[in-house]
């Protein structure tokens, strides 16, 4: 066991058993905003075709990782087939007296309503970690070692982790695989190894977490939900120093509000 490593209660560790909700990170509009950033979009001229073909993968990853994708996603995901159905279909001529309103309205008054709410509530987070002082880097030494100016980092968002899992799941594909018997190691355990490995440096490559296993799909799935559960926890913080930039992983000390594991019959 690794000193000072959070000891963990008796519960399910399969990964088929482990069922993230994504309303504790994120939601389906969430997504969307994530997709139309990614594309470099106009959010009043949405290309509905690519961003729901976008949308749907993002679901069946998701559904592949166990999350839990019901509700909400699900009704998004119809909405986004309906307004594509209806965008086919031959438009009315615009010089008409009451002319039908384009079918992604409805779909970017939400949009930019959700962006008004996430902003407000961006800026109150901010400056409550202004008052608490609740994580501090030590800006200074870092630019100090790396002899220029320190570039600040952006939290990463559960869509951003997603995006860069996918990248892995790719090449993974690509790299001759190896026969070897199966060996699945539990939630458990890769999250006391990952708390582990972080503990050994000031932060991890997001990628480089990946790279002490047998490479098998498995493997990379259950890394990937052990690096959520830390994050759900508030053991580890996730950065990257620009929207495409690589992502870094931070291990914290636990604040007394962390939720409990999964399974914990402490809530």
């Amino acid at each position: 066991m690794v000193s000072g490593v959070t000891e963990y209660p008796e519960f399910e560790s399969s990964p088929d058993a482990y069922h993230v909700r994504l309303s504790a990170f994120e939601g389906p509009l969430d997504l969307l905003v994530h997709l139309i950033r990614t594309n470099e979009v106009n959010i009043y001229d949405i290309p509905i075709t690519l961003i729901t073909e976008q949308y749907l993968d993002y679901i069946r990853l998701m559904e592949e990782l166990n999350l839990d994708v019901a509700g909400e996603f699900l009704v998004m995901a119809a909405t986004l087939i309906h307004i594509k159905s209806r965008m086919l279909l031959p438009r009315p001529d615009p010089s008409q007296d009451e002319p039908e309103e384009d079918p992604r309205e409805a779909l970017v008054r939400r949009l930019l309503e959700h962006q008004k709410f996430k902003a407000a509530a961006g800026l109150l987070h901010d400056r409550e970690l202004l008052r608490g002082a609740q994580f501090m880097r030590g800006e200074g030494s870092v630019a100090d070692a790396a002899g220029e100016p320190y570039e600040p980092e952006l939290e990463v968002d559960l869509f951003s982790l997603l995006a860069a899992f996918r990248g892995v799941l790719e090449r993974a594909s690509r790299r001759p695989q190896m026969v070897l018997p199966p060996n699945q190691i539990s939630m458990e355990d890769r999250i006391q190894q990952l708390l582990g490995r972080l503990s050994e440096t000031e932060a991890c490559g997001f990628e480089d977490l990946f790279s002490d296993g047998d490479g098998s799909r498995s493997f990379l799935i259950v890394t990937f939900l052990a690096i959520l559960e830390l994050i759900r926890l508030k053991l580890v913080r996730v950065f990257q120093s620009s929207s495409f930039g690589p992502i870094r992983v931070y291990k914290r000390a636990r604040p007394v509000d962390a939720p409990h594991p999964i399974g914990d019959p402490r809530g």
